[in-house]
């Protein structure tokens, strides 16, 4: 019975054992396709993936051999773009120092009117002009360095080159050039010699009274002074220094009949028997051609001896600070005229209370630029003789201004002013159609 019982539990199990297997069988089968079938589509998306990247790289090498890389596109469009700015960086910068020198000159004139009151001096009339008309630009401010004893100086130009009445205004409104005789006070403020200033200005209307003490030997301090007013009372361009015997040709240059002459082109011979040429070479163009300049300082430049010895014209009492005994000045323009553009003006109206004063006032302006990024315009035609500015004229050079170097101005100006006009100053209606 135990056996029998044995054998039939047996046999059930191996059973059993056979339909488990065949079922596992056919479920290995199916498991086997699905799995060969995965197994056969992973390829295929590798093979896409595989081509993207392909694709991808090759259509950069593309971009790249074409130049349009867009990671090179930006670093060049970055690139202008900094270089753009850098190149607006001048304007800038000039719009800047504009707008600081314009500021510089409102706190400059404030300053003037505040030592005036608190120093109880006379205001000049100049200085009450209305706030707009003190708006307008101008090319250039001439002021003429004179004195109390040189009515007949001032006269003698008056007569010659400088515009009078309603002529010398249309100067100012249509062209921009304003045109004062410059003079300080009396020791005795008040006094006679006040007076006949007051009553000749009344009469003329052309005279700039400043806050100083007329004296020889402080053509330095008049000098600051006359560049710190101009400043404050005329927005110019340029402002200019020029004494009273001096001839100054200021508009445009008449036309000039020039001799024949021949020249010869290609070996044919061509001869002109006359021609008249229209001469842009008086103060007005001269100033006009440096207006793009910012600092500006134009004159005859010298270098003339350093004098030690006393009771000599021209002595130098500080001449130790020049070296050597022998030594010669600094390169500076010479007194008889010169002009320097609106920002020196400004600088030395900001710091004339700092600014050294040497003995004459042509080395003391020259000594107030040095350290200074300043543009030194040496020009010859700022500084003819009288006996050769006429033949200059005719040679088609015609002469800003003309003096007597001898006599540091036109000896006996008084006399020989209309003379010297004459030969060689511009034609009457110069000024009327000059435009610079």
């Amino acid at each position: 019975m135990g056996w029998k019982s044995k054998g039939l539990e047996s046999n059930t199990k191996s059973f059993v054992t056979k339909k488990w297997t065949l079922l596992l069988c056919i479920g290995c089968f199916c498991a086997g396709m699905l799995f060969s079938d995965r197994m056969w589509t992973v390829p295929e998306a590798e093979d896409k993936v595989v081509s993207l990247e392909t694709g991808i790289k090759d259509e950069r090498l593309k971009l790249v051999t074409e130049g349009c890389d867009p990671i090179q596109k930006d670093v060049k469009r970055g690139s202008k773009n900094i270089l753009g700015e850098v190149s607006k960086t001048p304007n800038a910068i000039q719009t800047l120092d504009k707008t600081i020198s314009n500021l510089e000159m409102e706190l400059a004139t404030a300053r003037a009117m505040q030592e005036s009151i608190i120093n109880g001096s006379p205001i000049s009339d100049d200085l009450k002009i209305p706030e707009s008309s003190g708006k307008r630009k101008y090319l250039m401010v001439v002021g003429i360095n004179t004195a109390f004893s040189s009515r007949k100086r001032r006269d003698s130009v008056r007569a010659t080159w400088m515009p009078q009445g309603e002529e010398r205004k249309k100067l100012e409104e249509e062209k921009g050039v304003v045109m004062r005789f410059v003079i300080g006070h009396s020791a005795t403020s008040g006094g006679i010699l006040d007076r006949a200033i007051e009553a000749e200005d009344r009469k003329h209307g052309d005279i700039l009274r400043l806050e100083h003490v007329e004296g020889y030997l402080e053509l330095s301090a008049k000098t600051k002074t006359y560049f710190a007013t101009a400043a404050a009372l005329w927005d110019a361009d340029f402002y200019v220094k020029v004494d009273d015997d001096v001839h100054v040709n200021i508009g445009k240059g008449s036309n000039i009949l020039l001799p024949g002459f021949a020249f010869k082109e290609n070996s044919l011979s061509h001869v002109a028997a006359k021609m008249y040429v229209a001469l842009e070479t008086t103060l007005g163009a001269t100033l006009a051609r440096h207006r793009s300049k910012t600092r500006v300082y134009i004159g005859c430049m010298k270098s003339g001896p350093v004098l030690a010895q006393k009771g000599v014209r021209y002595h130098e009492p500080e001449y130790w600070k020049f070296g050597e005994e022998g030594n010669k000045y600094f390169r500076h323009a010479t007194g008889q005229l010169y002009a320097i553009s609106k920002d020196l003006a400004s600088y030395i109206s900001i710091n004339q209370h700092v600014l050294h004063k040497y003995a004459n006032e042509d080395v003391s302006l020259g000594s107030w630029f040095i350290g200074l990024d300043v543009d030194h315009i040496d020009d010859r035609r700022l500084c003819c003789g009288t006996t050769d500015c006429e033949w200059k004229a005719q040679a088609g050079n015609i002469c800003v201004a003309s003096f007597d170097w001898t006599c540091s101005g036109i000896c006996r100006s008084v006399d020989r002013m209309k003379d010297v006009h004459r030969r060689c100053g511009e034609g009457k209606n110069a000024l009327r159609t000059a435009t610079f």
